[in-house]
């Protein structure tokens, strides 16, 4: 088990500290990252809590999944990696173009 965790359906308005408070409740919190929006700095609505040891991540899955914040129900479990984006930068339609002399 990792110890990252992804933190979902979160009210817009939670912050870094709330989290941090929450999730100390169940063991020793590292990182806490509110994920925001480049543009606005608004906050997106879910967050990566990373715990000191595999079993505070799992009891913090435990207490704290589908636990309400703010009206909703948090969703909480074991962070994945993200997936491999592919390729980039040919937005020629997937052609290639030859020379027109």
């Amino acid at each position: 088990m990792g110890r990252k965790l992804y933190v979902g359906n979160l009210p817009y308005s939670t912050g870094e500290q709330e989290l941090q408070e929450l999730f100390s409740q169940a063991g020793q919190v590292e990182t806490v990252t509110v994920m925001r929006d480049m543009a606005t700095g608004r906050a997106r609505g879910f967050a990566f809590v990373e715990m000191a040891s595999d079993e505070d991540a799992q009891k913090a899955i435990d207490a704290l999944h589908d636990r309400p914040l703010g009206g909703r129900n948090l969703t909480v479990n074991e962070a994945r990696p993200r997936p491999a984006r592919s390729g980039g930068g040919d937005f020629g339609g997937g052609r290639k173009r030859e020379p027109r002399w």
